[in-house]
């Protein structure tokens, strides 16, 4: 199995996983932030990442979040349900659900808080590999792992025989630009190419696509990508001009949180201003309530065009 044993590429939004104000799970939600998600042209959607707050879901919850983004896309995005955890049984039963309910791939990064070694992660995608017997896509989420993948390590991870891609959120730029060039022909590479460094990469080496935290900017993130494809390169640069922007306006340096609160808190209270289902965090993520945040949350907004006056009233 590789990049071409599937078809993913583009904009693939880092869903969400909305809760009620008393920590219920709310997929009546998320039915309808996936449905919006597939109105405004995204490619796919990852399910139960890192922004889907799978670690504070049950393995019951975890499968119905999966469950519910199948049915909502209904075939018209691609599906990838992460199935990250420490044990590789757990990965196995959760990608075995995902695919039987019609998930188009499985997502997982190395097990969170072990930080392995090198011949260790090999290992570890390999049991996984060996267990599902269908696409896989290796996270690399040094935050949350602990790991790092480098070029090295992630050019011995292309040849295990499930792996067809890498979310690559690496916070070395520089890394990841190498790790692409190492390991595009046998896999599929998301990472940040929607940026001024990764539109001249993109006119110069080719590229497959980037997995966002949501999608702040609605049909425009989808729209890079398709311009992309077509060779007009003018709207993407200035797609990349805002975004470079944007970005240290919104989040730390590497994205692994926000400048008003948590990655997930601060990112459902953007949606909300830009009228997207979002829901609730779960404990033990708190939201972000403080007055003076979420106005200034909402000045960058406004002053990126990204929000109109009377919107923001």
């Amino acid at each position: 199995m590789n990049r071409d044993d599937v078809d993913w590429a583009g904009y693939f939004p880092a869903v969400v996983t909305p809760f009620t104000e008393s920590g219920d799970l709310d997929l009546d939600t998320l039915a309808a932030l996936i449905d919006q998600y597939a109105e405004r042209g995204m490619h796919g959607a990852v399910i139960n990442g890192t922004c889907g707050e799978w670690f504070s879901q049950s393995t019951d919850e975890r499968k119905a979040v999966a469950e519910t983004a199948v049915s909502a896309a209904a075939g018209r995005l691609r599906v990838l349900v992460g199935c990250t955890s420490n044990r590789a049984e757990n990965v196995q039963d959760l990608a075995s659900h995902a695919l039987a309910a019609g998930a188009d791939g499985v997502l997982a990064s190395p097990p969170p808080y072990i930080k392995l070694f090198p011949d260790e992660v090999i290992a570890w995608y390999e049991d996984i590999s060996d267990r599902v017997k269908a696409p896989l896509v290796v996270y690399n989420w040094p935050h949350g792992t602990g790991v790092d993948i480098g070029s090295d390590l992630a050019d011995r991870l292309a040849d295990i025989e499930s792996v067809v891609a890498i979310k690559d959120s690496t916070p070395d730029a520089d890394q990841f630009f190498e790790t692409a060039r190492r390991v595009r022909d046998r896999v599929r590479v998301f990472g940040p190419y929607m940026s001024a460094r990764g539109v001249e990469v993109l006119r110069t080496e080719g590229g497959d696509g980037f997995v966002g935290g949501g999608s702040l900017n609605g049909s425009p993130d989808p729209a890079f990508w398709e311009d992309y494809w077509r060779g007009d390169f003018a709207p993407m640069e200035e797609y990349a001009e805002r975004a470079d922007r944007l970005f240290p306006r919104l989040w730390l340096p590497g994205g692994w949180a926000g400048h008003f609160g948590s990655y997930q808190a601060q990112l459902k209270a953007l949606m909300h201003m830009l009228d997207q289902p979002a829901g609730h965090v779960r404990s033990p993520r708190l939201p972000v309530t403080d007055p003076a945040k979420l106005e200034a949350m909402r000045a960058i907004l406004l002053e990126e065009g990204m929000l109109t006056e009377k919107a923001a009233v």
